[in-house]
């Protein structure tokens, strides 16, 4: 449990209390418990008692003390049994926020996508007060689409659900092995489903656990070596579980991780030597069947190098074998240099966020809370950074073997200023910029804004520079190629930021910046310690565009990293 955790809950529980028509006094009380939390720069662990925080009453109180000792809220529990389900789907409609779906279920029954289609086409909506006309056109627009069924799913959304069900194959005794394969295990952005191989010696009792345990809408098949489901969630997808004996857990694992291309290209070269690839193993000439323990082994047998998933796509692996040694791997990473903490909008504090790094083994890491522009994340003032450095030095006094620096995530203002004048950046180890505002403006705009802090001598790094999430929207369309030449220009680092709602720098991107010899820093952009695993995601996608393991800045050691900050010192 966190604090995060705790905001978005209370958030939920204001908005399911908006839905069933509650006093909005009842409401405003669970959206300030939620803001005072947020704004408290203290972690969880360090608060000794919620309700002397101001805005929380005994009320919210109770219910995060709840959430704090059991991991859930029986209140919120209760809301959503009594909340009709065909509401909270609609909220993903433009326009339709909280107050006015507790306005079309109280006044109108509307409880689902059917019924607001239908009283959209009857023309019930614009004769509610705040809506109108024009509201209810877009509202129909909208419909005509909505509900659809995704071809694919963003990785992010993707992430979550391999979790979930990695967790639950982990505690099945008869489990000998398992690994998700598909596109999900190369890394790809989006997917169509999940694909599982199983091994185990008793295929029986394995479904029965799967089906069991797991949230089913459909069952599609049921056979001795496949189960497919389609999962009972918001946005449904198909999952494929193949189970198979431990011998042949090796060779099918590579085989339904794909892609094609590297698959086919791997038969085609067993033939060359008299030999047949399967899922079941490897067919020598005699006609026995070789099998293996490892991929390596696997590989191995065909007088190849381990070629990871994230490289198994076009088949064109097979002509950079050399290169792959030189390639970047989650072991290689020593540092984070993009994190958030509770000054701003983290869960927890410097004390916390600092030993999950030595945790992980890593030798540095740097504290980088919003600046002041971004209000909705708390964004720290000057004086602010200055205490905050304060806490950073006390930290890395008691951790002589570990190195906190102390920086920022600048905003880049649509005006095309920085946040802070160059006399407080200069103050700071390690500063980041980044655009998270007025993503409509011209790409031209952009790029001056850009620029400005390209050409900014104390600026270490642009963050996540296009602004995309995954699946869900494009970002700010600045002029990549152009970006890449400045940072290469100017030596400033690029970010690949390895939330997997980000990705930031795409592929394409990252190949281009590594024509130029561009410093690339994966970060995770850690929001609470948890999200630190986004490093093994990022360093793998950093696999898929080839990025040398010594153009990756989380690869360099203290000495070489505080070399680069020197510079513009």
């Amino acid at each position: 449990m966190n604090k995060k955790i705790i905001i978005k809950t209370l958030e939920k529980i204001a908005l399911y209390l908006e839905l069933q028509g509650e006093n909005p006094f009842k409401v405003s009380a669970f959206r300030k418990a939620a803001a005072a939390l947020e704004t408290d720069q203290r972690s969880l662990s360090e608060i000794d008692d919620i309700t002397k925080i101001k805005g929380i009453g005994k009320g919210t109180a109770a219910v995060i003390n709840e959430l704090i000792e059991t991991g859930e809220s029986t209140g919120l529990k209760e809301l959503e049994e009594t909340t009709p389900k065909g509401l909270i789907p609609l909220m993903k409609i433009p326009g339709l926020g909280g107050k006015k779906l507790a306005k079309l279920y109280q006044e109108l029954g509307i409880d689902s996508v059917e019924s607001l289609r239908t009283a959209c086409e009857k023309k019930e909506i614009q004769k509610l007060a705040g809506f109108g006309e024009k509201t209810e056109e877009k509202l129909l627009k909208e419909l005509e689409h909505f509900g659809e069924r995704s071809e694919s799913h963003p990785v992010w959304q993707l992430e979550l659900i391999v979790s979930e069900i990695e967790n639950l194959l982990g505690s099945i005794y008869e489990v000998k092995q398992y690994s998700v394969a598909g596109s999900f295990r190369r890394v790809n952005e989006m997917s169509k489903d999940l694909d599982f191989v199983v091994s185990t010696d008793d295929r029986e009792i394995v479904k029965e656990r799967i089906l069991k345990h797991l949230a089913i809408q459909e069952i599609v098949a049921d056979g001795d070596t496949k189960v497919s489901i389609v999962l009972d969630i918001d946005d449904p997808i198909n999952v494929d579980f193949r189970l198979v004996n431990d011998e042949e857990f090796t060779t099918a694992l590579h085989h339904f991780t794909g892609s094609k291309d590297h698959n086919v290209k791997m038969r085609q070269l067993a033939k060359e030597h008299g030999k047949k690839i399967s899922e079941y193993g490897v067919e020598q000439p005699d006609g026995s069947i070789k099998t293996f323990k490892t991929e390596e082994a696997f590989f191995e047998h065909f007088d190849l190098p381990f070629i990871p998933p994230t490289l198994r796509e076009s088949g064109q692996e097979f002509e950079r074998l050399d290169d792959i040694t030189g390639l970047v791997s989650f072991d290689d990473i020593v540092s984070d240099l993009h994190m958030h903490t509770t000054w701003s909008d983290g869960a927890h504090s410097i004390q916390e966020m600092g030993e999950a790094l030595i945790a992980r083994g890593y030798t540095h890491g740097v504290i980088t809370d919003h600046s002041q522009y971004l209000k909705v994340a708390n964004g720290l003032t000057p004086e602010q950074l200055l205490r905050q450095r304060q806490e950073i030095y006390v930290f890395n006094d008691e951790h002589p073997e570990f190195r906190l620096y102390a920086g920022t995530e600048m905003d880049i203002l649509p005006d095309g200023s920085l946040d802070f004048e160059d006399d407080v950046l200069k103050s700071l180890d390690f500063v980041i910029a980044s655009i998270h505002s007025s993503f409509t403006q011209s790409q031209d705009k952009i790029m001056k804004r850009l620029f400005t802090a390209i050409e900014n001598p104390y600026v270490h790094m642009i963050a996540h520079p296009t602004g995309r999430i995954v699946g869900e929207r494009e970002g700010y369309n600045p002029d990549v190629p152009q970006l890449i030449k400045w940072a290469a220009e100017y030596g400033k680092i690029l970010e690949l930021n390895a939330s997997p709602y980000r990705l930031d720098l795409s592929v394409e991107h990252l190949v281009m910046a590594m024509e130029y010899n561009v410093p690339i820093a994966i970060n995770t952009d850690a929001h609470a310690i948890d999200q630190l695993r986004y490093m093994s995601i990022g360093t793998k996608y950093a696999q898929k565009a080839w990025v040398k393991k010594e153009l990756v800045v989380n690869t360099w050691s203290r000495k070489d990293f505080e070399t680069f900050l020197s510079k513009n010192k």
